[in-house]
């Protein structure tokens, strides 16, 4: 079934207790926060947390902004960069499902542009930044799961010192900041890959070619084609790639200086029009919208009556794909997660962790502050959103990690 204007998925709400929650327990949540915000770490934040399928908390805390004129509100709207990666995800899992496309797939199938690929031979003097680059024929195609798993050897410019990384745009933002979708694809095509396909997890690029390749595929734009089979059927009507202005003044803005290191820092205002919707970052959302979302996954592709994805099509996501014959780097993006793999565009729980939690645990966040997770043995779904950019944010995945799962009592 799928949801109408007049007939939207709910998520219930319900008291702690009756799921397995202390409410005195979760209410640590807001005094962790207010400490933060008092001591000038961030703004504000707001926090939902459902438990078996009920939303069980949902609090904002803080200020919209550094000014602190507006409080936080729980409808505020954040940025939510790589938290758009799994979202993309599902636009392509969708397509899947339709028989559109497989994980085996080779790129140019859908993007004839990326075929015929050149890899970069990583020498001494490429490591240290100096060219020429010499390269090597790619042994194969990049391949769908490739792109989804971070497998591709497309990677980010922003987040490497070779001689390679600047061939690349910086971050997902800046590609859909400053270049058009042929722009991009014509900047990819020119590089050469930074790894073999297929053997070293590298972060990068991937998913907002995934986008590319929804585009291609559908015919509509990324935000269209999200907007038509995700976010109408799940009643997420304030997630999108561009605020619309009667929602601009719920826009939550970061401080703006790093409070660790005094840098100047600040989030992409997502009022603008991106180049072209980048599917690797590009989307603005509220923690309501986005728990929505994150319990579907949960739910096995479901929420309420509302289907969007078959349940072995969510197995096939939140299953880890980093065989031993890849090089898995996750561990230094983040050092959080040491003992995770990945899926399809989701990072997966394997083993004991830093984090409490529980094997089976698949998350993806965001480089601006914002954060989720989703836990199937424990029916437990949260997410966190802040705009806080720079290095504090990533003292709030642990906080924000243990505060919750302390508040579980069954």
């Amino acid at each position: 079934m799928t949801g109408t204007t007049a007939d939207k998925p709910t998520l219930p709400s319900a008291e702690p207790e009756a799921v397995g929650m202390s409410s005195a327990r979760l209410a640590r949540i807001v005094s962790a926060l207010n400490r933060e915000i008092e001591a000038g770490q961030l703004p504000g934040a707001v926090i939902a947390v459902a438990r078996r399928g009920h939303l069980v908390f949902h609090e904002a805390v803080g200020h919209l902004g550094p000014d602190r004129r507006a409080p936080m509100a729980r409808d505020a709207l954040f940025a939510i960069a790589s938290m758009t990666k799994p979202v993309t995800g599902v636009a392509g899992l969708l397509l899947w499902e339709e028989g559109r496309l497989g994980l085996a797939d080779p790129i140019e199938r859908f993007l004839p542009q990326l075929g015929d690929r050149r890899v970069a031979v990583l020498n001494e003097r490429v490591l240290a930044g100096q060219g020429p680059i010499e390269t090597v024929a790619a042994e194969r195609s990049i391949t769908i799961q490739d792109l989804m798993r971070h497998t591709s050897g497309l990677t980010y410019g922003g987040r490497g010192t070779t001689a390679v990384h600047p061939l690349y745009p910086a971050s997902s933002n800046a590609a859909g900041a400053t270049l058009d979708a042929v722009a991009f694809l014509e900047r990819l095509a020119a590089a050469p890959l930074l790894y073999q396909p297929g053997t070293v997890w590298d972060y990068g690029l991937s998913i907002d070619v995934i986008g590319l390749v929804v585009e291609a595929i559908s015919g509509q734009s990324l935000g269209a084609f999200l907007e038509q089979r995700l976010f109408h059927p799940l009643g997420m009507v304030d997630t999108s790639f561009q605020v619309p202005p009667d929602k601009v003044a719920r826009l939550a803005r970061p401080l703006p200086r790093d409070p660790d290191t005094n840098e100047a820092q600040s989030v992409p205002d997502r009022a603008q029009a991106l180049r072209f919707e980048c599917g690797g970052g590009g989307l603005a959302s509220t923690a309501l919208d986005y728990l929505r979302f994150a319990q579907m996954l949960l739910g096995g592709g479901i929420l309420g009556e509302t289907r969007i994805l078959g349940r072995k099509t969510v197995e096939a996501m939140r299953a880890n794909r980093m065989t031993a014959d890849i090089e898995n780097r996750i561990a230094e993006l983040d050092p959080n997660s040491e003992g995770y793999g990945f899926g399809l565009t989701v990072a997966v729980r394997e083993r004991v962790s830093t984090l409490m939690g529980s094997p089976g645990e698949f998350y993806w966040n965001g480089a601006y502050g914002t954060l989720w997770w989703a836990d199937p043995a424990e029916d437990l779904a949260v997410v966190f959103m802040a705009q806080v950019p720079g290095e504090q944010r990533r003292r709030y995945r642990p906080l924000i990690n243990s505060l919750v799962y302390q508040a579980l009592t069954d």
